[in-house]
């Protein structure tokens, strides 16, 4: 390999995605999401294989986009745009989710949601710990609350009920919605990432022009 290959000035330090807080958040919403939809979504349908495919092309795809900047800056930012595009699609299959079963999608200042913001969970095992301390009902949310009212006020025995929607578990309300705060923040985290890499490239250019430096410094 010669040396001009291996110089700083034509192939700058690259990869070290790892250390990247998009990439830990989405990788983060990846181990969610899989989780997610193997416990609330048909495992056969069409959007559980959706789900879990878009929450890992966002992963994959800070990845390879870190790893081939070294030689394409044009990759980089196209790469870490498909990982936008990924993760807002996945924000919407858990919004379609909420909306679709008569569920709450909670806004930023809601209670469980700042206690979970607060926990800043790094780890499935977290989210997992945060979801259990919920579901036991020690601080109840205001949609359970909304619910046991409209429940008190009605005298129809429960064998009665007509049910125009699923059971969902209270856990699948908790997780999805925690899964859109981290949606949130990845996307949050890409948009800034997108912002910096174009401007990179319009200033210092790419491989080829990097190249043309090289070559020309060792003219000189």
């Amino acid at each position: 390999m010669s040396h001009e290959l291996t110089s700083p000035g034509l192939i700058p330090l690259h990869g070290g995605y790892r250390k990247l807080k998009s990439f830990q958040v989405a990788q983060l919403a990846y181990d969610v999401t899989v989780r997610f939809c193997d416990r609330y979504i048909n495992p056969g349908s069409r959007t559980h294989d959706q789900m879990v495919q878009a929450a890992r092309s966002g992963v994959q795809n800070i990845a390879e986009g870190s790893q081939a900047s070294g030689t394409s800056r044009k990759m980089e930012l196209k790469l870490t745009n498909v990982a936008r595009a990924s993760l807002e699609e996945l924000r919407l299959d858990y919004e379609d989710f909420l909306r679709q079963r008569g569920l709450a999608q909670w806004p930023p200042e809601h209670p469980a949601l700042m206690r979970f913001k607060a926990k800043r969970c790094a780890t499935l095992e977290e989210v997992k710990s945060w979801v259990e301390q919920e579901r036991r009902g020690q601080t109840p949310t205001d949609t359970d609350q909304q619910r046991r009212g409209k429940t008190e006020k009605k005298s129809v025995p429960a064998p009665m009920k007509v049910r125009e929607r699923p059971i969902v578990p209270r856990s699948a309300e908790l997780v999805a919605n925690a899964a859109l705060s981290l949606l949130n923040l990845a996307c949050y985290l890409l948009d800034r990432q997108v912002a910096a890499q174009a401007a990179a490239f319009e200033k210092d250019g790419g491989f080829t022009e990097r190249l043309y430096r090289v070559r020309s410094q060792q003219r000189r």
